[in-house]
């Protein structure tokens, strides 16, 4: 049997824009993704604090030590700049390996996205 759990988490970071005529994607500073072990293409869910939004997109790189989060294309309806989301990304694994398994979680500081 094979079940989801999550691989990587970055908790309450702070919305830096929102690109409606983008393809479409969510921006996330280089830094972050790799605290955080995300890749170029995975796909990510994200949880929206201040409105409820639940949605997925997939993550592209941004300016290293930028801060940036920028939800690009349709997401950019789902945000406004200064909002603060979890970005989340599950992985697929076996039940025995998922019970030793360790997710990359980071908690950045939530005012400038920054690694504290």
């Amino acid at each position: 049997m094979q079940i989801q759990v999550v691989k990587s988490k970055i908790h309450r970071v702070k919305v830096t824009g929102a690109d409606l005529n983008y393809i479409g994607s969510i921006t996330i500073d280089e830094a972050l993704m790799e605290a955080s072990n995300l890749v170029e293409g995975e796909k990510v869910s994200i949880v929206n604090i201040n409105n409820g939004e639940r949605f997925e997109t997939y993550a592209i790189k941004g300016q290293k030590n930028s801060g940036e989060i920028t939800l690009n294309g349709p997401a950019a309806r789902k945000v406004h700049k200064g909002d603060i989301i979890i970005i989340i990304s599950y992985a697929t694994l076996d039940f025995e390996e998922a019970k030793t398994f360790k997710p990359w979680l980071v908690f950045p500081n939530e005012n400038d996205n920054t690694l504290t």
